[in-house]
């Protein structure tokens, strides 16, 4: 077979994929759109450091890499316990929370702010959770192409060190486009669902 009709017949398959994000997209269109009429979403985030390099996590519904973490619950005594509970989820590693990197008060699409902490593992074995299909460990001269451009900043606060940073971002139209074209060319580079 040429490679013309080999490249056509992945086609029907490419977008029943593309029909199989439907959902995530939507979801996320969703909370994006409409998260400015409500206050902005408190998430904490680890900048996690090892010997391999940084951790970071492919998350499920907008299929790009990123810092690890999540929103604190009720029941979390304080951030740092909110961010080891999250990590543990999401990476199977248990990790100490250290110094604050900083804050980024995010506005636009999917607002929130998020409070940034150095960490390093204590233990655990490295696996995926429910909300992060794929995580690794990447060398700091190395990190993928399709690391969101808003979790570049943090991580580079973090390797800088010094006192923790305010600082606030916007996320319009080139942020979603940016997200999109991501959250796509992984999916379609790794076969996900």
């Amino acid at each position: 077979m040429s490679a013309a009709r080999r490249a056509a017949a992945l086609w029907p398959g490419r977008w029943l994929r593309l029909l199989r994000w439907l959902p995530d997209h939507a979801g996320t269109a969703l909370r994006g759109g409409f998260g400015c009429l409500r206050k902005p979403r408190r998430v904490v985030q680890g900048v996690v450091l090892g010997p391999d390099g940084v951790l970071l996590a492919l998350r499920r519904e907008l299929m790009c890499w990123e810092l690890p973490g999540g929103a604190p619950l009720r029941s979390d005594a304080d951030e740092a316990a909110a961010l080891v509970r999250e990590l543990r989820e999401e990476t199977g590693l248990v990790i100490e929370a250290g110094a604050l990197v900083g804050e980024y008060r995010r506005s636009g699409f999917l607002s929130h702010r998020a409070r940034v902490f150095r960490c390093r593992a204590v233990s655990g074995e490295l696996r995926p959770g429910p909300e992060t299909p794929r995580v690794a460990w990447w060398p700091l001269s190395a990190l993928p192409a399709t690391l969101l451009p808003w979790h570049r900043r943090p991580l580079l606060d973090a390797m800088a060190g010094g006192a923790p940073v305010l600082r606030q971002e916007h996320l319009g139209f080139a942020a979603i486009c940016t997200g999109l074209r991501m959250d796509w060319k992984n999916r379609l580079s790794s076969g996900e669902p």
